[in-house]
């Protein structure tokens, strides 16, 4: 067993593990970098698994664990076109264009999975929908840490609110399916997650990724403006284990629930913590900053805490470590 499935399932409690066994379990984005996970890990806990994905980012690489074993499923097919079959006790809707560059670039399709796609999910499934929204609903947000009960402040206009937007519509249709239809819906709201197959090929492979990639090569790290934004970066196994619980929870319906690290670090510190775990003597340049970027992003897990029981495991620097030791022995092919 592979050790981020491992983690992920030393973080549950038996009545957690044993939830997912025998259930049928969606999980649309189930080839992309989280949803992967997700899907093994639920194979792990006995489920059956069905992988929806049109394969637009995800990758048939990421799921040669589960490709052929009983109890998979892959459905290669895009949601907001699917035709979703009957009989799942529990979705997971994660399909979505993460990365700054990709929903800047591609703005129309970065909008449809959580908007035509998630209506499909919502109509089709007859179980629980855990809908994998984002801080991004946050915006570049004036209350540190942030707590679910902030509202956010996000441009609707802007570079960024194709996929801002686009998860508060998918939270606020949730929410009506939940109030006008009785749906069992939870939202997971998603801090930066990291960690093996975020892949560093991608030409919008996210900041950790491309800095290992750059150190490991010897390449300058780019670093946006003066680099003294703030991310909390959460290991994708302690991600993982959250939305398991968030969809094992008998009273979590109709509400959201922050998913990150209270571990707030510049973008500089993450710099210099990737060169010192490397052994790198890449230099640290700094180029334009992104329009729209936030200055800060720290939730306030404490829902999540009491609620789910849950708080991240492992630290930056154990999950550095471990995204590393993946990209040297994997991440080049």
């Amino acid at each position: 067993m592979n050790n981020v499935v491992k983690l992920v399932l030393e973080s549950l409690s038996p009545e957690e593990r044993g939830f997912y066994k025998g259930k049928r379990v969606l999980v649309v984005g189930g080839a992309g970098f989280i949803g992967s996970w997700l899907s093994e890990a639920l194979h792990a806990l006995e489920a059956s698994v069905t992988c929806l994905d049109n394969m637009s980012t995800g990758s048939y690489r990421n799921l040669e664990n589960l490709l052929g074993k009983e109890r998979f499923e892959l459905i290669e097919a895009d949601i907001t076109r699917a035709e979703i079959g009957k009989g799942y006790d529990v979705a997971f809707h994660g399909a979505a264009m993460p990365a700054p560059d990709m929903y800047m670039e591609r703005p129309i399709e970065a909008m449809l999975p959580d908007s035509l796609g998630l209506l499909r999910v919502l109509e089709s499934v007859e179980g629980r929908v855990v809908f994998m929204s984002s801080s991004e609903v946050y915006g570049d947000a004036e209350v540190i840490p942030t707590p679910e009960s902030y509202h956010g402040k996000v441009d609707p206009l802007g570079p960024r609110s194709p996929y801002e937007e686009s998860k508060r519509f998918g939270e606020a249709l949730a929410m009506a399916f939940y109030r006008q239809r009785g749906k069992d819906v939870r939202i997971a709201r998603i801090f930066n997650t990291y960690g093996p197959r975020l892949d560093p090929g991608s030409p919008y492979a996210r900041v950790v990724t491309r800095f290992i990639e750059r150190a490991l090569a010897g390449k300058p790290l780019e670093v946006h403006g003066d680099g003294l934004q703030t991310r909390s970066f959460t290991f994708v196994s302690d991600t993982v284990g959250a939305l398991l619980k968030l969809g094992a929870c008998d009273n979590c319906a109709g509400e959201a629930f922050n998913i990150g690290s209270e571990e707030e670090v510049t973008i500089l510190e993450l710099a210099a913590l990737v060169l010192e775990l490397t052994g790198s003597s890449s230099p640290i340049v700094h180029v334009p900053p992104r329009q729209g970027d936030p200055r800060r992003r720290r939730p306030d897990t404490s829902k999540a805490r009491e609620r789910l029981g849950w708080k991240p495991r492992v630290s930056l620097g154990e999950g550095l470590m471990m995204t590393i030791e993946w990209y040297r022995g994997r991440g080049r092919g």
